[in-house]
């Protein structure tokens, strides 16, 4: 029953975490780790609240919840009373829910990311001017990167070129690749999926907000190595007062809509103020503890 209620309490934890985590600051001065916080708050409480359903389910075993389920398997579930059915088919349910969920989340990105992979052959040229990525003839402003497993590719549109001069340029593509090379379209996926599980809880959108803010604060970083870093800094402000379209679906842009997420990355770019040496090993201890507590407790026996 311990491991059981630790599980319930770990599950609670990452909900008064989560809501920790979206109002904090401090996890601009470092986006990468902050990132990796936010997937194993993410992990944490998926298995700590499936494993606290599956404990509750297994409690007439006494054995902990892996230890409970070849007993579960042995008598037919014929020791379980209505709680422990009712717990089991949550566990059954919210995992089923959650695995498919994210799947089609999968799906709907790559079926998106097909279609505007055809439709750029189309409408997409090459420019001596930016080698390596596809030009829109548009007027308006727009640079994002559509990942791929193989080949991502990075695109502008000809509004943008005109915006921007050459080191603004290069500064934003060099977020766009950025963004392909670390592969922050995954991180994203298995947030957007909850908050399709869960539209109506405010608290996902916002973590989810979150994550996305961390994840262009994290490509400014490695788009401003080796290039001053008020080039990508006017770049977004310019971008902001040229109100660019969203960018297409299963892609990631350059420009976050809003001004305080626009001026946050900004004031970062050019008043960087890198985390204390301690919080920042407290805040790395942090992730693997987080993440697995849970798988210890589903584990050992109860």
């Amino acid at each position: 029953m311990t491991g059981t209620a630790l599980l319930a309490l770990i599950s609670l934890g990452t909900v008064g975490g989560a809501h920790w985590l979206a109002q904090a600051r401090w996890t601009w001065r470092t986006p990468r780790l902050a990132i990796a916080l936010w997937q194993a708050l993410g992990l944490c409480w998926g298995v700590a609240t499936i494993g606290a359903l599956l404990g509750l389910a297994l409690l007439p075993y006494g054995r902990g919840v892996l230890g409970g389920l070849p007993g579960l398997y042995a008598d037919q579930a014929a020791r379980l009373g209505a709680p422990e059915v009712a717990a089991l088919l949550a566990a059954v349910s919210l995992t089923g829910v959650l695995v498919v969920m994210l799947m089609y989340a999968i799906v709907q990105v790559l079926r998106a990311r097909r279609r505007h992979r055809a439709l750029l052959a189309l409408v997409s040229r090459h420019d001596s001017a930016v080698p390596g990525t596809l030009v829109l003839d548009h007027p308006g402003a727009a640079a994002y990167c559509v990942p791929g497993v193989r080949r991502s590719k990075v695109v502008v549109s000809a509004g943008t070129m005109e915006l921007l001069d050459r080191g603004e340029l290069a500064a934003v593509l060099a977020h766009e690749r950025a963004h392909a090379r670390e592969r922050h379209d995954l991180v994203l996926l298995p947030f957007a999926s909850l908050r399709q599980v869960f539209p109506q809880l405010r608290l996902v959108g916002r973590c989810l907000d979150a994550v996305e803010l961390l994840i262009e604060m994290a490509a400014d970083d490695r788009a401003r190595h080796g290039r001053p870093p008020r080039e990508l800094a006017t770049a977004l402000l310019r971008f902001a007062a040229a109100r660019p379209a969203a960018a297409p679906s299963g892609t990631l842009g350059v420009a976050s809509h809003g001004n305080i997420p626009v001026m946050a990355r900004v004031n970062r770019l050019l008043e960087p103020q890198p985390l204390p040496r301690k919080a920042r090993a407290a805040a790395t201890v942090a992730v693997p503890v987080i993440a697995g507590l849970p798988l210890l407790l589903l584990v050992l026996p109860h």
